[in-house]
């Protein structure tokens, strides 16, 4: 009875630890379970790929929006970029200048002030001239007037001091140009003038005018020089006086 007992434990055990150790079965797979596996797999990779080619073409988008930029700014500061502009200097030609003034109406105009040293050519003195712009014709003092004719033409003979005051006038002749009738003041009387034609220089410059003759010894200055002397060829500053020059021998009737 005891060994039959032993035996039923025996093969009860080895029954047990044969149930224990089997592994189990794994079923086998089948070609959808494949396929599908195999989709699954591929939509991934697909996936992935797309999410890195976007990617990346956005980086490409943002480095050439970039270079725009780095272009625009470069080409903007190139235009504002100040431009060095090469001037030549002129080329100074050669100006002649003449060495004395032509014996004849200048063509430019000169400064004269107020009073200026005036030689007259016909008489071979230099006389202190007042340059008057008021005025509008021009006179020299001369005494002692005494109209003549000649050959059928009117003269005219006067005296003129040349000299010191003290010392005798000398006498001239010259052909009347013509007559003028100056207005003094409303009372009086039309003072009709001869008018001789003479040879001026002033400083370094030459001209030529009508003077009309007059006794001026109650005046300043022995010379008056008006408007019609001055027309287009000198101006005035009455500021000045002697601007050419002051001749220490010129005749004069200021006493100072």
């Amino acid at each position: 009875m005891l060994k039959q007992v032993i035996a039923l434990s025996v093969v009860a055990a080895l029954i047990s630890g044969c149930t224990t150790t089997q592994k189990p079965i794994t079923p086998p797979l089948t070609n959808a379970d494949l396929n599908s596996s195999l989709q699954v797999s591929q939509t991934v990779i697909i996936d992935a790929i797309h999410s890195q080619s976007s990617q990346h073409i956005a980086d490409i988008s943002a480095l050439s929006d970039e270079v725009r930029k780095l272009k625009t700014q470069v080409s903007t500061a190139m235009s504002q970029k100040p431009k060095t502009v090469i001037v030549q200097p002129p080329v100074s030609k050669p100006v002649s200048v003449p060495l004395q003034c032509p014996e004849s109406l200048i063509g430019e105009k000169f400064l004269l002030g107020e009073v200026e040293s005036v030689f007259i050519d016909e008489l071979k003195a230099k006389f202190a001239t007042r340059i008057d712009t008021g005025a509008e014709s021009s006179s020299l003092d001369a005494r002692n007037i005494v109209l003549f004719e000649r050959e059928g033409v009117q003269w005219v003979r006067f005296g003129v001091i040349t000299n010191n005051a003290d010392q005798p006038e000398n006498t001239f002749e010259f052909k009347v140009e013509r007559f003028v009738r100056i207005k003094q003041d409303a009372d009086s009387d039309d003072d009709r003038r001869p008018v001789i034609h003479a040879h001026l220089k002033i400083g370094k410059y030459a001209a030529e005018t009508d003077l009309n003759l007059t006794d001026r010894s109650h005046l300043d200055y022995p010379l008056l020089l008006g408007r019609k002397f001055m027309k287009d060829i000198a101006i005035v500053d009455v500021g000045q006086i002697y601007i050419h020059g002051k001749d220490k021998n010129q005749i004069t009737t200021l006493i100072k």
